[in-house]
């Protein structure tokens, strides 16, 4: 069994924890995941304490390896967790959430299309904000994908807008930061990566929306069709009604 206990150094009896945790969730990404490694790695200068954590979600290519050789040459403490078998995206992240260790975490893929220099300006959003811990998601304005997952997503993201009323224009944008203990307060399925302005919401975080870049993938092809994406996604927002419908959660506490 895999112990999430926080690391120290040598020579040392503890680490102050990070202020932040950027989580990567990968699966069969090995042409991508150096420079997606590097490039992170280049914007530590611009954050405060942070870690980074890559979730192997059952590659079946030389991914690992590549996180390996990213871990020399790029990020020395980067932290390399692997699933046995393929359980889906969400689930990665949830691996990579209980493991993380800063107050703050925030997402990314590993296929090139997301800056990573975007989490300088979200933490710094959240961190500004009053009140709850925020939801700051990294909104593609404009998406650097053919044509018809554009309007795939345009029409996927109007619905569940509409239906579950969550106020985010884009709610499966891959960039995203937020309470790492308010995200371990929800319950898990696979899927509710793409729900969380909704799901966060719900259990009071503030949603802020930053415009950020989209580009394209730099090798190869996304894991998801178009169908598969509408037809899990239409499941999942049911479910997600329903667990809108049936959460009820104070407003606020009173202890005497």
């Amino acid at each position: 069994m895999t112990n999430f206990s926080p690391r120290h150094d040598k020579g040392s009896s503890s680490v102050e924890p990070p202020v932040l945790s950027i989580v990567m969730a990968v699966l069969n990404e090995a042409d991508n995941i150096l420079p997606v490694c590097q490039e992170i790695s280049e914007t530590l200068s611009q954050l405060p304490a942070t870690e980074i954590l890559a979730i192997d979600d059952g590659s079946t290519d030389e991914t690992v390896e590549r996180l390996l050789e990213a871990r020399h040459r790029f990020v020395p403490s980067l932290r390399i967790i692997s699933h046995p078998k393929r359980l889906g995206k969400s689930a990665a992240l949830r691996t990579g959430v209980t493991a993380a260790r800063g107050k703050w975490v925030a997402t990314i893929d590993g296929d090139g299309q997301d800056d990573p220099v975007a989490i300088v300006s979200m933490l710094e959003r959240a961190r500004a904000s009053n009140g709850a811990p925020p939801l700051v998601v990294g909104v593609r304005r404009k998406r650097n994908d053919r044509l018809s997952r554009r309007l795939a997503t345009r029409l996927a993201n109007g619905l569940r807008r509409r239906l579950l009323n969550d106020g985010c224009p884009d709610t499966g944008a891959p960039l995203k930061l937020f309470s790492r203990d308010l995200f371990l307060r929800m319950p898990q399925f696979e899927g509710v990566h793409r729900f969380l302005p909704a799901l966060l919401g719900h259990y009071g975080a503030p949603l802020i929306c930053i415009e950020v870049k989209h580009r394209a993938r730099l090798h190869g092809t996304s894991k998801y069709t178009n169908l598969n994406r509408a037809l899990v996604g239409i499941r999942d927002m049911l479910g997600v009604m329903w667990l809108q419908n049936r959460t009820h959660l104070p407003d606020h506490l009173t202890e005497r």
